[in-house]
């Protein structure tokens, strides 16, 4: 469990914004994070690891540049050292893009793939940006983020599950129609033969 900080993207409210308070509760957002999160934080400097959560079934296609430039403010402003300089790299990436190995200390984490890693460069800091999320801010405690998780996974599994019953529901109604399809051709055939087979034969047909 851990005590965590949520904002409002003006850019776009349904996403979910969020970070962690110190190393130690970044390693819950590590450790427990979203495929639909995408990570950010002060390129080469401390900062905060400041997450951002799409809706499900939206990509990074639709993280659009006004929300990462809202998320990489905020992450340069809680940088000791990035929140006094200009220009500013903040890299971001995919939360399944996070690797993390033995010997790594708390909040450290490395990258499965290089190329999934993105940058965006803050010039200097945008006072009406973050005076918007700082009126949105939300200090949520005890968040279990393992049963956050878990309750997500829970309910995909669930849509996978019913997804492939109705699947399988709709097979099956296709495959008896075509049956039905067949039987009817089947007897109408079958009729036609017995029809032609008791035909009257007329002597002129001899002749």
């Amino acid at each position: 469990r851990s005590s965590d900080l949520y904002f409002t993207l003006s850019s776009d409210p349904s996403v979910i914004c969020y970070m962690g308070r110190d190393k130690y509760e970044n390693e819950f957002l590590i450790k427990f994070g979203w495929p639909e999160d995408f990570w950010f934080h002060v390129d080469n400097h401390s900062s905060a690891h400041v997450y951002v959560r799409l809706p499900k079934g939206k990509t990074i296609a639709d993280l659009t540049d006004a929300m990462v430039e809202e998320c990489c403010q905020l992450t340069k402003a809680n940088s000791i050292e990035g929140c006094k300089l200009n220009d500013v790299k903040v890299v971001y990436t995919p939360w399944s893009n996070l690797k993390k190995t033995n010997g790594m200390d708390d909040g450290q984490v490395g990258f499965h793939s290089e190329k999934l890693r993105m940058y965006f460069t803050v010039a200097k800091k945008n006072t009406t940006i973050l005076n918007k999320l700082e009126k949105t801010r939300v200090e949520k405690n005890d968040v279990d983020f393992r049963a956050l998780r878990e309750a997500r996974d829970a309910e995909e599994r669930r849509t996978e599950k019913g997804d492939k019953l109705k699947a399988a529901a709709e097979e099956a109604k296709k495959q008896e129609e075509l049956k039905k399809a067949d039987d009817l051709l089947h007897y109408r055939g079958l009729h036609t033969d017995k029809n032609l087979s008791h035909a009257p034969i007329s002597e002129d047909d001899f002749m």
